[in-house]
């Protein structure tokens, strides 16, 4: 999305919940904007929004932060390194979008589908529960991973072969 519409939109946004888009927010703002493809944590938007405005604090960028979760203009999710991490919602998404995690090298690839709606309809129809979001996250080795495990294993077999 054009960076200038969505501050437009999150300013409409802020201003519908009783809030501005302060400087600050709209530094932490244009961070995750881009960023976008990067599941940041809290400190290292701090640190790329230091550089926009030296003035700013780390308190004030998780407050940002929390209202901006709070308004689902942005998600919090966590992987597996214990940190909570900060991922913008897309434009008319209906739900958090998926995550592909790679155990060995870290990436995290997003899913954009909703891949789910069948299996909220079960969990609605069959416990009477009223479904609002979901998050999923798949674990796994990326293509990457599994290519240099390919080239490895085979690199290890060849070696082999010629003691």
């Amino acid at each position: 999305m054009n960076t200038a519409l969505a501050l437009k939109k999150t300013k409409k946004q802020l201003h519908e919940s009783g809030f501005k888009l302060t400087p600050q927010r709209e530094a932490t703002l244009l961070v995750l904007l881009e960023n976008e493809k990067d599941h940041m944590s809290a400190e290292e938007i701090y640190f790329l929004v230091k550089q926009k405005n030296s003035e700013i604090g780390l308190a004030t960028v998780y407050r940002t932060l929390e209202i901006l979760t709070d308004l689902k203009i942005v998600d919090k999710v966590s992987f597996n390194d214990g940190l909570a991490r900060y991922d913008l919602r897309k434009e008319g998404a209906q739900h958090f979008h998926h995550h592909l995690l790679c155990l060995e090298c870290g990436n995290i690839e997003e899913v954009e589908e909703d891949l789910l709606l069948g299996v909220e309809q079960i969990v609605e129809e069959r416990f009477h529960f009223l479904v609002k979001d979901h998050r999923l996250t798949f674990h796994g080795i990326c293509q990457d991973c599994q290519q240099k495990q390919a080239a490895a294993k085979l690199a290890a077999k060849t070696q082999e072969a010629s003691v």
